[in-house]
């Protein structure tokens, strides 16, 4: 719905969102629609700036991405992932790791290290955007319980998050939000 997203593009501008903190989003939530959906999205946010710019409306770029190298990719994952979950780093594996260990790398090196390590978001503000994601593709429930708890780990509350889904409700209808709901007023 590429002209909703450019009504709730323009509306986080206008509510004060600066261009690279939308970028960052944009390129986030890849990881839960993929990289087509991704990359449409941005093409989308990148035609309402020009169209923005040529109406004479300049947009504050804000704080710029960092770029995470030279460092233990998996190691620095693993400790993002647990500050996020509160689960210890040398807590039990997760049931993926024996049955397909690539998607447990991929997963701590590029999630959790390369994307979250790039800054100008804050975490919570990052599991917000997943949360938003989870709920707008439906039927992966199980992952958007644990990035409930996660929001619920680092500050969010449920009246927050009750709030967050009245907002996708409204441009999504009811049977987007009715299964996350459950999750969150557990």
């Amino acid at each position: 719905d590429t002209d909703g997203l450019t009504k709730a593009l323009e509306q986080g501008l206008t509510a004060g969102m600066t261009v690279n903190e939308i970028k960052e989003l944009l390129i986030q939530v890849y990881a839960y629609c993929g990289f087509p959906r991704s990359l449409t999205a941005l093409g989308v946010f990148n035609n309402l700036l020009t169209e923005r710019k040529a109406n004479g409306i300049t947009d504050p770029e804000g704080e710029s991405a960092s770029v995470v190298s030279d460092i233990d990719k998996y190691g620095q994952g693993a400790k993002t992932l647990s500050e996020l979950s509160g689960i210890p780093v040398d807590a039990p594996a997760p049931w993926y790791e024996d049955f397909a260990p690539g998607i447990n790398r991929f997963l701590k090196e590029h999630l959790f290290a390369d994307i979250f390590g790039r800054g100008v978001l804050p975490y919570s503000d990052r599991e917000i955007a997943t949360v938003s994601m989870l709920t707008a593709l439906g039927g992966v429930e199980p992952m958007a319980t644990g990035h409930v708890g996660i929001c619920r780990h680092l500050g969010v509350t449920t009246p927050q998050l009750n709030a967050l889904l009245d907002i996708i409700e409204f441009n999504l209808g009811p049977s987007k939000t009715e299964p996350i709901r459950k999750i969150v007023n557990r």
